[in-house]
């Protein structure tokens, strides 16, 4: 796309439309190349029923493989696919689908909203991908980033027509300190049509089940929940700080969804508690079916790094377990990509850390670490299953 600025300067840019974008190894930009194969695929299977339980594997495509290089949805659909269904999943949760031109972004840094990830295949591959996870009743959900976009001008929304403030906020307000994106203007009718129907075109075209909304904090106050603590003070939900425009927004996109695919689920990722996050819009509410128990992996992070085995309290665990809001449904969660790739340290590395390269083989005895590790490890996760939620998650692995 070709556009003149007001200066008169010639701006080459990326459709935000462009469904499939592609980069050259000898190019650091993506390219938009139109998608329109002789034959697309047809879904074969049906979408399954809504779970009244989930039970979510989290999974990146990419690193989806022992071998050193980026996976496939091919690579996905048969070798990964029936292993979630063996092990009992019926939910599983993609993240880094939407194109974003920095991998080592996780996917977090969106550059092409309605653009499936070229690094592993083609279009048709995901669809076929999402639809032999139908076959098997697996429900799919898409990790959707709403909350912010790759400050990327060239191959991104940023600066798309010249100016900072086309899709997001202009000056500092579009700019998150924290994360170095931009952030979109919720009160921009052009913005609200774009990112909603971007949320239907998910679900129409590639047939996804439903959403992880990344980032819900972040969009529902104007300090974006930087250097904030909540206690669960309601002075701390309603007041100047809450950006109302981007709740409306949210509200509007569950309103949608729920109107034209009811069948479909969306969860939201708040760390705030913001009350009635998940209760109906007809209520007032936000509109999401479930909301991520945040508390409880910090918890079990906080025990291991600070308690010895014989002072952890149980009282305490249970009551972090299970407090959660009166009629709002959460997934719990041991841990999650936050905690297991971003940043920080699985469980079990935690619980084992160096032993694990030397004392974990089947070929020698179990050392005390290892003999302690895997025993909590294996009950940190049943008792999060059991009393964290009424649905369960866990990361890849």
């Amino acid at each position: 796309v070709v556009i003149r600025a007001q200066n008169g300067a010639l701006l080459y840019r990326i459709s935000p439309w462009a469904r499939y974008v592609v980069r050259d190894e000898d190019k650091v930009n993506y390219d938009w190349v139109h998608w329109n194969p002789p034959q697309s695929y047809i879904h074969k299977n049906p979408s399954p029923k809504r779970l009244k339980s989930l039970r979510i594997y989290e999974s990146h495509v990419g690193i989806a493989s022992p071998e050193g290089k980026v996976a496939s949805y091919k690579n996905f659909t048969y070798n990964v696919l029936p292993r979630i269904k063996d092990l009992g999943y019926n939910c599983v949760q993609l993240m880094a689908i939407m194109e974003h031109a920095y991998y080592a972004s996780f996917g977090y840094q969106v550059t092409s909203f309605f653009a499936a990830s070229s690094r592993y295949g083609t279009p048709d591959d995901l669809k076929e991908m999402i639809d032999v996870a139908h076959s098997m009743g697996i429900t799919v959900l898409l990790d959707v980033v709403h909350s912010h976009a790759s400050k990327n001008s060239e191959d991104g929304l940023n600066q798309f027509d010249g100016t900072d403030s086309c899709f997001f906020h202009s000056g500092y307000r579009g700019n998150h300190q924290l994360w170095d994106s931009r952030l979109f203007d919720y009160a921009n009718w052009e913005v609200l049509r774009f990112l909603l129907s971007n949320l239907r075109m998910w679900i129409e075209d590639y047939r996804f089940d439903g959403f992880r909304f990344d980032g819900v904090t972040s969009m529902l106050y104007h300090h974006h929940g930087i250097g904030t603590g909540f206690s669960g003070d309601y002075n701390e939900y309603f007041g100047l700080h809450v950006d109302e425009d981007a709740l409306c927004y949210l509200m509007l996109a569950n309103h949608m969804i729920n109107t034209l695919h009811p069948e479909c689920i969306t969860i939201a990722e708040d760390v705030s508690g913001m009350p009635a996050l998940c209760r109906p819009v007809a209520e007032g509410g936000g509109g999401f079916d479930y909301r991520l128990a945040m508390a409880i992996p910090d918890k079990w992070i906080q025990i291991i790094k600070e308690l010895k085995d014989e002072d952890w309290n149980m009282g305490n665990i249970v009551h972090t377990l299970t407090n959660r809001r009166c009629e709002e449904k959460y997934i719990a969660y041991a841990e999650s990509h936050d905690q297991a790739l971003v940043g920080d340290k699985t469980l079990a590395f935690r619980l084992m850390d160096a032993e694990m390269y030397t004392n974990m083989s089947v070929l020698m005895p179990l050392t005390p670490v290892i003999d302690r590790g895997i025993q909590l490890h294996k009950m940190i996760r049943l008792i999060t299953h059991a009393l964290g939620g009424e649905s369960y998650l866990n990361f890849m692995g």
